[in-house]
């Protein structure tokens, strides 16, 4: 029988993890971290707060005192899981040797299957080599297999997040055996990651081969090293942008500065997501390259020059449709009119996290001003429709408002496969596009015309030098998956030669 292998796994609270395992465990999130700076606890506080539309469901800080990591985290938002008192209490528990924390790493998070509160981050672990803190944006593709693998010999999981998988990885006796045991840890991963990870004396920042999930490295007015999801959040705290981590890249931040090293090379052909600049990111943050703003508006054009109509008014679907709306009555010449109002203080329904509190929220989220839409003809802009529900729903309550026709217009293509890689939507049942046709969806939407924008016009807006068309992933609109997703391998776990081989490196 093998040895059984028990990793320490500590909560926020310092407890003990619950244990479980879901078939599909699938996350999107924001990461975020800093070191050396005396304020770096409120500093990633705030630098989460930033980027709170990455995920409503849990949000997380660990800070590291030179020798011992400690933690935070709760159910909530930001500001719900954290008080003044909070902040100050896990400060001064994590002081260091000059009275202050040495860094800090931190995590907003929602998940799209199995127990909510059993997987916080930043997970914190103690193992052979000290303490280790890790939070992670993406969705490990290979982690059932590995998981499988290291339970059989005896490998004890504390979470049902495949995020605990690099931890396993990075403890193993054969990866400390080597130079370099995180990098060794991550050439075994397949799927999109973007990890902060906070060891008592540095953290380190690293970002898949394809780049599917955005990371830029930035530095505060006082010169210290920051990471982060997105620049929204660089912007948050006054620091400014240096660059984004690269695809394939470690980036060491510690008291002697930043440093760079490669764990594999870019792929030849990226894979950044495109449903960030559709969706995902704020509007304000530069990601792969480009302004979300600005593509966003570029999107609304395109759909003006697709599919053109006579209306009355361009009308956003709040908020992440007002950019493209925008961009389409500029194109147009349409005036652009606010005849949903939304309500500010309710989350975003497509991350919520079942359909019940979706379909709960949606009678909440979003107003219909009668006046404005009673007799007109209407263009409603949208950036995308995922299962249908919210905007089914505000089509029939336009009409109910007098409105005469109208027009829906989504800034990307039908959402037709599922992404493996770290968006909610993960079933194809689940897909209001899934084995319908464009007519069958403007039936079942209720209005008179829809049009999707063609996956080349989506590409031809999101595109630029840093990132030309070919890099970017489209798998949810056209099946094309860069890596064979429906046979997951432990072909990464590395043999004990090839561990020997990384040893001499």
């Amino acid at each position: 029988m093998p040895r059984s292998v028990r990793l320490r796994v500590l909560d926020a609270r310092g407890g003990a993890s619950r244990t479980g395992r879901p078939d599909e465990p699938r996350e999107k999130c924001a990461v975020f971290g800093v070191w050396g700076a005396p304020d770096s606890v409120a500093l990633t506080y705030y630098g989460l707060f930033a980027q709170q539309h990455r995920g409503q469901e849990s949000a997380g800080i660990a800070a590291s005192d030179g020798t011992v990591i400690r933690g935070r985290a709760g159910a909530g938002l930001v500001p719900e899981v954290f008080s003044a008192r909070t902040l100050r209490d896990l400060t001064e528990s994590a002081a260091g040797p000059e009275g202050r924390p040495l860094g800090a790493i931190g995590h907003t998070r929602y998940s799209t299957y199995g127990a909510k509160d059993a997987n916080f981050q930043p997970i914190i672990q103690q193992y052979s080599g000290g303490h280790v803190a890790v939070s992670h944006n993406g969705n490990l593709v290979n982690a059932g297999v590995i998981r499988d693998l290291y339970e059989q010999a005896g490998h004890i999981f504390h979470t049902t997040s495949d995020s605990e998988v690099v931890l396993h990885l990075l403890a193993s006796p054969e990866a400390q055996r080597t130079t370099d045991p995180l990098a060794t840890a991550l050439r075994r991963l397949e799927g999109a990651f973007s990890f902060v990870m906070l060891f008592p004396d540095r953290i380190e920042a690293a970002r898949d081969p394809w780049g599917w999930r955005p990371l830029c490295l930035g530095e505060t007015d006082d010169g210290f090293p920051v990471v982060a999801s997105e620049t929204v959040a660089l912007d948050a705290i006054g620091a400014k942008r240096l660059r984004s981590v690269e695809p394939g890249e470690i980036v060491t931040l510690s008291d002697q500065g930043v440093s760079s090293r490669r764990f594999a090379e870019p792929a030849p052909r990226r894979a950044h997501c495109v449903f960030e600049h559709v969706y995902f990111a704020n509007p304000a943050s530069r990601v792969f390259g480009q302004t979300v703003q600005v593509v966003r508006e570029r999107l609304g054009e395109k759909l003006a020059e697709e599919a053109p109509v006579d209306a009355d008014w361009v009308m956003p679907m709040p908020d992440s449709g007002r950019s493209a709306a925008n961009g389409y009555a500029r194109a147009s010449g349409i005036p652009y009119r606010e005849g949903i109002v939304p309500n500010r203080y309710v989350g975003r329904t497509f991350i919520k996290p079942s359909q019940e509190e979706r379909q709960r929220a949606v009678s909440l989220k979003l107003s219909v001003v009668d006046e404005i839409v009673a007799g007109k003809r209407l263009i409603v802009v949208d950036d995308s429709i995922v299962r249908g529900t919210t905007t089914r729903t505000k089509m029939q309550q336009l009409y109910k408002g007098g409105a005469k026709e109208v027009h829906l217009r989504i800034s990307c293509p039908p959402i037709r496969h599922p992404c493996y890689f770290g968006v909610d939507f993960a079933r194809r049942e689940e897909l209001v596009a899934h084995e319908r046709t464009v007519e069958e969806m403007r039936r079942f939407l209720g209005v008179d015309s829809l049009h999707f924008l063609t996956l080349d016009g989506l590409l031809d807006a999101a595109q630029s030098e840093s990132a030309p068309r070919e890099h970017y992933c489209t798998a949810c609109y056209s099946g094309d998956y860069r890596i064979d997703i429906e046979n997951p391998t432990a072909s990464g776990v590395l043999t004990d030669r090839q561990m020997s081989i990384f040893a001499q490196e």
